[in-house]
């Protein structure tokens, strides 16, 4: 007889209502940031929301800081699954052949697009940090930028080989620089050749950079054309790149 498949337990009764509980309060806390903007924040205006008192909100969230990285971490969740459902959807036959820049021109559209949804929780990722917060040295946050990271690298050097990566025409980079690079994790571009990685940065400066502008409110100028232009400099950018990688 095959053997049997272990079955993970079921959470419990208390485990259930306390999920229920967290997920209320981040509901709440997102709703509080909407309308007030992240410095705003505090405990006590979320338990007044819930009809709680604060201390009864400790029992989840032990202190702003334990909320904000809780927040924080759900936002780049957020973000990287709209990220990962866009990609998943674009048509197989967009990236057959040499790498091509379709994937990523759809998936920083998306990137935008969750931007102008939710300006205020992009705000709260990328706009002034919030006074006294840390988020907490390789915890969830990293983690879950680094996702965000990883799906963005896939998309702008898939298809390349290491090799070709390795010989990406770039400006000369310091040796501090390669030497800090072959330092960082795996999962945040670490596993790049450095002359890639240098790439990729810049790549993340500009197309962020864009989306930072509009969603603050300095391209309003352009009027209904915003989207054009954004998809327009990613494409540029995005070509120019794979023109510094040499053919296979």
């Amino acid at each position: 007889m095959p053997a049997e498949r272990p079955t993970s337990t079921p959470p419990s009764l208390r485990e259930r209502r306390r999920a229920a509980a967290v997920q209320e309060i981040l509901d709440a806390a997102e709703e509080h940031i909407a309308l007030n903007g992240p410095a705003a924040l505090s405990l006590r205006a979320v338990a007044r929301s819930l009809g709680m008192t604060v201390q009864a909100l400790y029992h989840y969230f032990p202190n702003r800081d334990a909320l904000v990285t809780a927040l924080i971490t759900k936002a780049y969740d957020d973000l990287a699954d709209a990220l990962q459902v866009t990609a998943d959807a674009v048509a197989e036959d967009a990236v057959d052949g040499p790498p091509s820049t379709a994937r990523l021109l759809v998936v920083a559209g998306a990137y935008r697009d969750w931007g102008i949804t939710h300006p205020e929780r992009f705000q709260l990722l990328y706009g002034t940090p919030l006074r006294y917060y840390a988020a907490p040295v390789e915890g969830p946050t990293t983690r879950a930028v680094r996702r965000m990271g990883a799906i963005f690298q896939r998309e702008l050097f898939g298809g390349f080989t290491a090799a070709q990566l390795a010989a990406a025409d770039v400006p000369p980079l310091s040796a501090s620089f390669r030497e800090h690079l072959a330092l960082l994790p795996a999962n945040a571009q670490g596993d790049l050749p450095s002359a890639a990685a240098s790439l990729f940065f810049g790549a993340w400066g500009h197309l962020h950079g864009l989306v930072v502008l509009e969603v603050f409110g300095h391209t309003g100028f352009l009027g209904e054309h915003q989207a054009e232009v954004f998809a327009s400099s990613v494409r540029m950018m995005a070509e120019d790149i794979h023109r510094r990688i040499p053919a296979a």
